[in-house]
C-alpha cells in the first residue's frame, strides 16, 4: 500500500510552530516505522505492544504539558493533541496508554499531590519507569461515578481501603494505580501501588474491541494505604471529573487520526480498485463518500485546534470537550463504517486497518462518558434544565 499521506485540507499545520511540526512529525514517523508493522499482529494475538513504551518515553510523550522540573517536555496542549491524533492513527489502543498514563495518572499527581508525591513519582512515569492506572469506575456505577461503593476507612497511619474498579486500562501492568473511593462518604484520591497487600488487577479477556489494550479489573480487599499516599488536594467527585475532562480533550484529537487512517485506506483503494474498466474512485457514489468522510475530519481538525487554543489559554469549558468528544467519535465511527463499505469484503480483512478501528471505536465512544451523556452535559448546559 502506498505510504500514508497527512490529511490536512485547510492546511492547518500552516498554524503550527516549528516545535509543534517536530513533535507530529516525529510521533507520525514512530508510528510509520514502529507501530503500523506490528499492531495488526498484535490485535489479532490480543497483546498489548508493551515493547513500544520506552521508545514512546524517549519521545518525552507522557506527561508532556507538565513542568521540566518533573522530567516533562513542558509542551502545550496543540503538541499533546497532535501526539494523540498520530498515535491513534496507528491504534486506539496506545492512544490510550498515552492518555491514562498523562491525563489520568500523572495529571492528578500533578494538580492533587503534594510536592513530594510529584518528586517521587511524575519523573518515573515520564520515563516509563512506572506504569499507572485510574480506578474510578465500578461494576456497577459507570455513567454514574458519584454512586461508588469503594470505600476507604481511617486507620492508625493511614487508610483500609475496600471495593472494586472495572474496565481499566493498563490495571493488571501498573506500578499505581489512582483510586477514587468515599472516605465518610466525601470521594478522595489515592495512589496504590501495586504490591500493597490485599491489591490484585486480573486482566479482563475475550475482548472484541481494544485488543492492543490491557483492560483490567481493581480489586481491593482490606488494602492499607500509608497516610502518605493521599492524594491532599483532592475533594469531591469534581477531582476525578477534572481528571477525566483531561482524558475527553486526548479522545477528541485521537480519533482524529483513526478517521485519517480509514479515510486514507479508503482513498487509496478506490483509486486503484477497477469495476466495468474503471477505478471505482471514478463513479459519482463513491466520490460522495470520500468528499463526506474528508469534510468531516476536516471539522474535527477544526475543532480540535480550537479546543487546544482555549485549553492553552485556561478559557476551556468542560462542556466544549465534552462536544468535542461527542462529535468527532460519532463522526469517527460513520467514517470506519463508510470506508469498510468502499472496500466491500476485503475493508473486513486484517490487510486493512479499517475493521480494527471500527472495533475499538466502539469502546471510545463509551468510555470517558457515553455518546448519551454528553448530549445530556451539553443540553443542560444550553437549555438550564439537568435532564440525567
Amino acid at each position: 500500500m502506498k505510504k500514508f499521506e497527512a490529511v490536512d485540507y485547510f492546511n492547518l499545520n500552516s498554524l503550527l510552530s516549528e516545535d509543534e511540526i517536530l513533535v507530529q512529525e516525529s510521533v507520525r514517523s514512530f508510528v510509520e516505522a514502529e507501530v503500523i508493522p506490528i499492531i495488526e499482529d498484535s490485535y489479532q494475538e490480543a497483546k498489548f505492544p508493551f515493547q513500544l513504551i520506552p521508545k514512546l518515553a524517549e519521545l518525552g510523550v507522557f506527561g508532556m504539558t507538565l513542568p521540566e522540573k518533573y522530567g516533562c517536555a513542558g509542551m502545550n496542549n496543540l503538541a499533546y493533541g497532535l501526539v494523540n491524533q498520530e498515535l491513534e492513527r496507528g491504534d486506539s489502543g496506545l492512544r490510550s496508554f498515552l492518555s491514562v498514563q498523562s491525563s489520568l495518572v500523572m495529571y492528578p499527581i500533578f494538580t492533587f499531590g503534594s510536592e513530594e508525591q510529584r518528586m517521587k513519582w511524575l519523573p518515573k512515569l515520564a520515563s516509563a519507569g512506572a506504569i499507572g492506572c485510574f480506578g474510578l469506575t465500578e461494576p456497577d456505577y459507570g455513567s454514574n461515578p458519584g454512586g461508588m461503593i469503594t470505600k476507604a476507612e481511617k486507620v492508625d497511619g493511614g487508610f483500609l481501603l475496600n471495593g472494586a474498579k472495572m474496565w481499566i486500562t493498563n490495571g493488571t501492568i501498573a506500578d499505581i494505580a489512582i483510586v477514587w473511593a468515599k472516605l465518610d462518604g466525601i470521594v478522595k484520591g489515592f495512589i496504590v501501588e501495586k504490591e500493597f497487600k490485599g491489591f490484585s488487577a486480573p486482566e479482563m479477556k475475550k475482548k472484541h474491541s481494544l485488543r492492543a489494550s490491557i483492560t483490567s479489573e481493581l480489586v481491593f480487599e482490606d488494602v492499607f494505604v500509608p497516610e502518605d499516599n493521599l492524594l491532599p488536594e483532592a475533594s469531591g467527585l469534581k477531582s476525578p471529573l477534572m481528571c477525566l475532562n483531561q482524558a475527553r480533550y486526548s479522545i477528541a484529537w485521537g480519533v482524529t487520526g483513526s478517521m485519517m487512517a480509514c479515510y486514507d485506506s479508503a482513498l487509496q483503494y478506490a483509486k486503484t480498485r477497477i469495476q466495468f474498466n474503471k477505478p471505482i474512485a471514478s463513479y459519482q457514489l463513491t466520490q460522495d463518500k470520500l468528499v463526506n468522510m474528508l469534510t468531516e475530519i476536516t471539522k474535527t481538525q477544526l475543532l480540535n485546534f480550537q479546543l487546544a487554543k482555549l485549553k492553552d489559554s485556561g478559557k476551556i469549558k468542560h462542556t466544549q470537550i465534552s462536544l468535542a468528544k461527542r462529535n468527532n467519535v460519532e463522526k469517527a465511527l460513520e467514517i470506519a463504517r463508510i470506508a469498510r463499505e468502499i472496500l466491500g469484503a476485503s475493508g473486513i480483512t486484517s490487510e486493512y486497518p479499517i475493521m480494527r478501528h471500527a472495533n475499538n471505536l466502539e469502546s471510545v465512544k463509551t468510555y470517558e462518558g457515553t455518546h448519551e451523556m454528553h448530549t445530556l452535559i451539553i443540553g443542560e448546559d444550553i437549555t438550564g434544565f439537568n435532564a440525567f
